[in-house]
């Protein structure tokens, strides 16, 4: 009996070791669990910070990469006066150089063929939508989205012509010949005008070739009007500046389809000369400014655009007698955009005809 008591004391003593061991090594396993568990998640805040560090210093390292530094070459038209203005502003403010093109849009867009195989040109400005459009078409020029863009009068829908100055063609006369003249465009015609009415070459002036196409395309009977003026003694003195001169010295009476910055410019100078944009409506030409996708020096190009939009380039804009391309900044010296009778424009339709109707009109013409 004695022995079958100590055997069972025994037994549950064992048991009871058992127990024990069993709760001990269930605990070592749990702890071991949550120190694992916490190590983990230290590792992974460590880890987080580091690859926030690493992110904070590679986007510093990216901005300091995207700081303005060497040259920007820029193709503009004219005004001369208004190129070179940009030009010395742009440098001032970021230190970039700018290398100049400057030229009639006929002039620009041989030079860009010519420098195809080896480009030279970061931004192109010309005073042709239509010459713009096609540019884009043949996969020219960059998309980009610039500064002040929901303040623009025109941009593209694919946003690769920014409109950043615009011209209007008018009716531009000599007050000693006429001291006063208003006739619309199919008025010009007349007997009154034979022999004394001229035209830019619209081969080289892309406002004036932009202006005939949206005639031909947007007004009735608009293609007879222009052989009515080749009919009645039209003659072409050469592009925008020669065409002016030949009224401003008298030698023609009346220019169809002048530049008006460039009329406005000559009046403030005090040449007897006036404008007017006729009845029917005008033309209102944005001059498209386009970062190329060859650009060897892309983000100055774009920094260009982004200050082509800035108050004060769309200022010194505004002072050229040009349309500014913002919706906000107005003209204190010539007519503003709303107060412009417009031909309604389509220009896809233009774009198409535009190059056959210049070289039409120069061929009635000779």
């Amino acid at each position: 009996m004695k022995r079958r008591l100590a055997a069972l004391f025994m037994a549950g003593v064992m048991c009871a070791g058992l127990a024990a061991c069993g709760q001990s090594a269930e605990t070592e396993t749990t702890a071991a669990a949550a120190e694992t568990e916490t190590a983990a998640e230290s590792k992974t805040e460590a880890e987080t910070e580091a690859e926030t560090t690493e992110a904070a210093e590679e986007n510093e390292a990216s901005e300091e990469e995207t700081e303005l530094s060497g040259k920007v070459t820029v193709y503009m038209p004219s005004p001369a006066g208004l190129a070179d203005n940009l030009a010395a502003l742009f440098t001032e403010q970021t230190g970039v150089e700018v290398e100049q093109f400057q030229g009639t849009t006929g002039e620009i867009l041989a030079r860009l063929e010519t420098e195809e195989a080896n480009p030279v040109a970061d931004v192109v400005i010309l005073a042709s939508w239509s010459d713009g459009l096609s540019m884009k078409a043949e996969d020219k020029i960059e998309s980009y989205t610039p500064a002040n863009a929901d303040k623009a009068n025109w941009i593209d829908d694919d946003s690769m012509l920014f409109g950043t100055s615009a011209s209007a063609v008018g009716v531009i006369y000599n007050t000693t010949v006429y001291p006063e003249l208003s006739v619309d465009w199919d008025g010009l015609s007349a007997g009154d005008y034979t022999d004394d009415i001229a035209i830019p070459d619209p081969e080289k002036s892309g406002a004036c070739k932009d202006f005939l196409a949206g005639l031909v395309t947007g007004v009735e009977d608009g293609e007879a009007i222009m052989e009515s003026w080749a009919e009645n003694g039209l003659t072409v003195p050469g592009a925008n500046a020669a065409a002016l001169e030949a009224v401003t010295t008298g030698e023609k009476g009346i220019l169809i389809a002048g530049v008006d910055y460039n009329a406005y410019s000559s009046i403030n100078k005090g040449e007897p000369i006036n404008i007017y944009y006729p009845e029917t409506g005008t033309v209102v030409n944005p001059r498209p400014a386009m970062i190329m996708k060859t650009a060897p020096n892309m983000d100055n190009a774009k920094a260009f655009i982004d200050f082509l939009y800035s108050d004060e380039a769309q200022q010194l804009v505004a002072d050229a007698y040009l349309l500014p391309g913002r919706e906000d900044i107005k003209c204190e010296n010539r007519t503003n955009l709303e107060d412009i009778p417009q031909i309604e424009t389509d220009w896809d339709a233009m774009m198409e005809v535009a190059d056959d109707t210049a070289a039409k009109l120069n061929e009635l013409c000779q």
